[in-house]
């Protein structure tokens, strides 16, 4: 492996962290963990009369989507049809394997959402006994941190879940899990669709966990679908199109954070967009911008239009520009629309992601794929889109890069 040299020092760029990868969970992972009375109650895999691997939970039937573990199959195999464990590259849920495939790809670190639980743990605030659920979450963010991201210190940024039906509870569980070294924490792009206050509730919802956020110094990490929702145009366009436009979600959680005052209040909140990828970023800034310039006196005033309740933003202080630049993050798969826009985005704020095992990832060719798009950028900058800006977003230092021995 090379090194390459800027003019600020020496920059290793043939390794990337990637701020979005998966878990497909390992079937033992509650069986392991929760009391041994409550096994027949956890999240558990069994087989269906097909043979089917199926989570089985709180009644529900789970089975894994071929698209979320695509790694190792080419893009003619791909398939949404359930698939099974034995079917799956073991690095789909085995850290170790995973780490194999990591080096493989050029990948020094991963954060990885979960699945089973859905992206910010939606499952246990759907659960009909929530006291168990949150056994259950404990559970699945012990397992993280000891066992996944424990299982190879330095390769994995650990991401934990919370209680979105009692912040309180959930601020109790950031500080447990930030004492054992977590660093960020999945949350929805839009609770509304789950039936939870927005992060504009009057009666401030969310309070307990933006100040624990804040004063922890813990990210705020949204993957696109953390809503339980789907973009869709109209009610028979064609799924194609729908994935395409899904960006629109990520251009919404953005937005909503701009005009919210969370951003204002708490100085330490950082909000990481995951898998929404960033060359529309651009445009809704400069919208932003065009909207705070023309809106901005009526609604000061407490004017009244359709459903519009006021602000409780100050936007005498509000600069989009600054505002953005220090508090929301976006990460890119293969966007070369949005590097080419870097400059009004502003370097600091981009971070790599690689999407492994699911379908839109370029596992294995991911560290050649980003640097294709980069090499005409600075050392510097390379290393900050591929490493740096992770690093510092996540408080995170990674192991040394593995020395690699071709077979």
């Amino acid at each position: 492996m090379s090194t390459t040299n800027g003019s600020n020092g020496n920059y290793n760029l043939d390794w990337l962290v990637s701020v979005d990868d998966h878990i497909l969970e390992p079937p033992n992972l509650w069986l392991d963990r929760v009391p041994k009375k409550d096994q027949d109650r956890a999240p558990r895999l069994v087989k269906d009369d097909n043979g089917t691997d199926v989570w089985l939970y709180d009644g529900k039937r789970m089975p894994s989507s071929g698209l979320s573990a695509v790694a190792g199959k080419t893009k003619e195999e791909f398939s949404p049809e359930p698939l099974n464990y034995d079917e799956m590259r073991p690095g789909c849920y085995d850290p170790l394997a995973r780490v194999e495939d990591m080096n493989r790809a050029g990948i020094l670190a991963s954060l990885s959402f979960p699945t089973v639980t859905r992206f910010c743990g939606q499952l246990f605030y759907e659960a009909s006994d929530r006291d168990f659920g949150f056994t259950c979450l404990q559970a699945y963010n012990d397992w993280h941190l000891e066992e996944w991201a424990g299982a190879a210190p330095g390769r994995f940024i650990p991401l934990i879940l919370i209680p979105l039906w009692d912040p309180k509870l959930a601020a109790k569980e950031m500080e447990r899990c930030a004492a054992k070294g977590a660093t960020t924490f999945a949350f929805s792009e839009n609770p509304e669709p789950l039936g939870l206050p927005t992060i504009h509730d009057k009666d401030g919802y969310w309070d307990p966990v933006m100040a624990a956020a804040n004063d922890l110094q813990m990210v705020v990490s949204m993957h696109v679908g953390s809503s339980s929702t789907v973009p869709q145009i109209s009610k028979d366009a064609p799924f194609m199109a729908n994935l395409a436009w899904g960006a629109t979600r990520t251009s919404g959680a953005m937005l909503t954070w701009l005009f919210s005052n969370y951003l204002q209040r708490y100085p330490n909140l950082k909000i990481s967009l995951s898998e929404g990828e960033i060359g529309w970023m651009p445009y809704f800034l400069e919208r932003a911008e065009q909207v705070l310039d023309k809106q901005r006196y009526w609604v000061q005033r407490g004017a009244k239009w359709g459903n519009h309740a006021g602000t409780d933003v100050d936007l005498d202080k509000l600069d989009i520009r600054e505002t953005f630049r220090n508090h929301i993050f976006g990460c890119f798969i293969d966007d070369v629309h949005g590097l080419a826009s870097i400059d009004e985005i502003g370097e600091d704020n981009i971070m790599c992601e690689t999407d492994y095992p699911h379908s839109d990832s370029t596992w294995p060719d991911c560290i050649t794929v980003v640097k294709n798009r980069i090499s005409h950028f600075s050392p510097e900058l390379q290393f900050k889109l591929l490493r740096g800006n992770a690093q510092n977003l996540y408080r995170f230092t990674p192991a040394e890069p593995p020395v690699l021995t071709n077979a």
